[in-house]
């Protein structure tokens, strides 16, 4: 057998699973999950520090996290890198680009969270933490996540975009069609009886394209 045949399979965790739990070392001192229990959580992990993809990508976490905060969602960065690293390069970066980064990064050295959240893929690189987007609600339950391999940037509009369509989901009580964004019309969910749906192709109040697919304003 070759090798990346008898690896051990990475354990990745699923929506809907309760997200891991930790307690670790950040920029901004300890910090646990339980921490951000009530709160909405968008945990990240970056291949390394010093690096132009992971650079870009900082920074553009900094420029949503401000509107993040207004909707009770939080930022938690991560790599295996030390937190004397990632001081460095903070600052770095606010040096350079005149950014000051707000949110706290994980130093996952031992990477402890980095294994409980299946962040690193063997087959793209044995140490460094790939592109990972965890989001975790209010209650700690893991609700989306996204993996963007080594080489490409995320798109930071989709994960604004993502969050607001679950904390909609959640408040709502309707799911999101396809390309939703804020403000446009939501699914309604299909009916579950056949008066049901009698009465819904005569609801002013929906967009009714048949029975089972319907949109209404929010």
């Amino acid at each position: 057998m070759s090798e990346a045949q008898t690896q051990t399979p990475v354990s990745l965790p699923r929506i809907g699973d309760d997200a891991p739990a930790f307690e670790v070392n950040t920029t901004q001192g300890q910090v646990a999950l339980s921490d951000y229990a009530g709160k909405w959580l968008v945990l990240f992990s970056h291949p390394a520090d010093f690096t132009p993809v992971c650079t870009t990508e900082l920074i553009r976490f900094q420029e949503i996290y401000p509107r993040l905060k207004e909707q009770n969602v939080e930022l938690l960065g991560l790599s295996v890198d030390s937190v004397q690293s990632h001081i460095a390069w903070v600052r770095n970066i606010h040096e350079k680009s005149g950014i000051r980064i707000e949110y706290p990064i994980i130093a996952d050295s031992s990477r402890q969270v980095a294994e409980k959240y299946g962040m690193i893929h063997p087959n793209e690189s044995q140490t460094e933490t790939n592109r990972a987007v965890f989001v975790i609600d209010d209650k700690q339950k893991i609700r989306a996540i996204i993996y963007y391999p080594l080489t490409t940037g995320r798109n930071f509009a989709e994960i604004e975009r993502l969050v607001q369509a679950l904390k909609t989901t959640d408040e709502e009580q309707v799911p999101t069609p396809a390309d939703w964004e804020p403000g446009q019309k939501v699914v309604v969910p299909p009916p579950k009886t056949q008066q049901e749906a009698e009465e819904r192709l005569n609801d002013d109040s929906i967009e009714v394209t048949d029975w089972y697919l319907s949109k209404k304003q929010l």
